[in-house]
């Protein structure tokens, strides 16, 4: 299963550190196992359910959120050398991960895709920061998947967060109605 997870999101291969990208790997192919999701459900599922028009799957948001967020990286690295630095393989990890509690968060009722009963009790941010700390990944990364979303609001966000935090609105916004 690890070798269709690549290929359906193959920015994982970006991450330069090896530990780092075989972790974003596991926690992504244990969580779709855990949630009894197939290759076919993964390219189905909405990346949200609050809006019920669009057509825009888990994966290609997912996808999406990870290269905006890399580009705004690259240019605030570019932009403001010696004044922040964005840790890339962070910020990759995170991004690639920020929806994975999804995969709890979601269930399919009648070929539909609902919100399951974990879902009812707890948000992707928290349910996927806690699925990636059970793996060990870097506080950094659990950070940027709990505080991705309105849960972060009000507290303080790394770099690596807020560019997550941004590029997953800018996804998201656009097809609000």
């Amino acid at each position: 299963m690890k070798e269709e997870i690549l290929k359906l999101l193959p920015e994982i291969g970006k991450i330069k550190d090896a530990h780092l990208r075989d972790l974003t790997l596991t926690v992504w192919t244990d969580a779709v196992q855990r949630g009894g999701w197939s290759m076919d459900d993964l390219d189905a599922m909405p990346f949200t359910l609050l809006i019920k028009k669009v057509k825009v799957s888990l994966i290609d948001h997912t996808r999406a959120v990870t290269r905006t967020s890399l580009q705004i990286a690259e240019v605030l690295n570019e932009t403001y050398a010696g004044k922040l630095s964005v840790n890339i393989d962070i910020l990759l990890a995170g991004a690639i991960l920020h929806d994975v509690g999804k995969l709890f968060e979601y269930k399919r009722e009648g070929g539909v895709f609902v919100k399951s009963h974990e879902g009812e009790l707890l948000r992707h941010p928290i349910s996927g920061a806690a699925f990636a700390f059970k793996y060990g990944l870097p506080q950094e990364v659990i950070h940027i998947i709990a505080a991705h979303s309105k849960e972060g609001d009000g507290g303080r966000r790394t770099i690596e967060a807020v560019i997550v935090n941004h590029a997953d609105f800018v996804n998201f916004d656009v097809f609000k109605e």
